[in-house]
């Protein structure tokens, strides 16, 4: 009998950990550049407390960490990895490669400093939600496709899930961008939490071990 106490006592307290694990908030690291950071946007306008309050209005527990630094190209994003990304980050969501891309770095470079970023991710056990960009068509056709295929090829390298183009509905609508013509207003990223949430809840669900949607 108390050995069947002891047992079941164990369970419950294993039962109670288990759901206080599977409660507590995902967090999550919004790493990226000016897009990610809120570039011209007041404080509570950006990216990640919008994603975050989108989440909170359907239940779902997650915090969200600004670590977009405005002007980052990918290698900037890989040199700082280790101290954007701290240690109990349970996911990512990675953005980067337009400053690359507006300064006309070779596409090899940006790859190179993306997939550095993922395989240390990787080894990290962080799961990540890849963001794509693309290139302005004055830089020409070859680069334009060589940029383009960097991101669903490290995508399928590494097994994450893609969210195909950050600006999305937003890049060259002058009533979503700012009078830059390439950071969105609030209402353009109100347009991109509303678009990538779904991939960012998918995210959450592979974290925790439950279904996709």
């Amino acid at each position: 009998m108390l050995a069947a106490a002891a047992c079941s006592a164990a369970f419950l307290a294993a039962t109670a950990v288990a759901s206080t694990v599977a409660g507590a908030p995902v967090r999550i690291v919004a790493f990226g550049d000016s897009l990610t950071a809120g570039y011209g946007l007041p404080d509570g306008d950006g990216l990640a407390p919008r994603l975050q309050a989108a989440l909170a209005a359907k239940g779902i527990a997650a915090t969200i960490e600004n670590a977009g630094v405005s002007g980052d190209t990918a290698a900037d994003g890989l040199a700082r990895l280790a101290w954007s990304v701290p240690k109990g980050t349970d996911a990512v969501i990675l953005e980067l490669g337009a400053n690359d891309m507006l300064r006309g770095i070779d596409p090899k470079v940006t790859r190179n400093a993306l997939d550095a970023i993922l395989h240390r991710l990787k080894e990290r056990h962080i799961a990540v939600l890849l963001c794509g960009m693309r290139a302005a068509p004055n830089l020409g056709a070859d680069y334009g496709t060589a940029f383009a295929r960097i991101y669903p090829e490290l995508a399928a390298k590494y097994g994450v899930p893609l969210y195909p183009f950050f600006l999305d509905d937003v890049a060259a609508n002058h009533r979503l961008t700012q009078h830059d013509g390439m950071h969105p207003t609030a209402a353009g990223v109100g347009v991109i939490v509303a678009r990538i949430l779904p991939k960012l809840e998918d995210l959450i669900a592979r974290v925790r071990g439950e279904p996709p949607s």
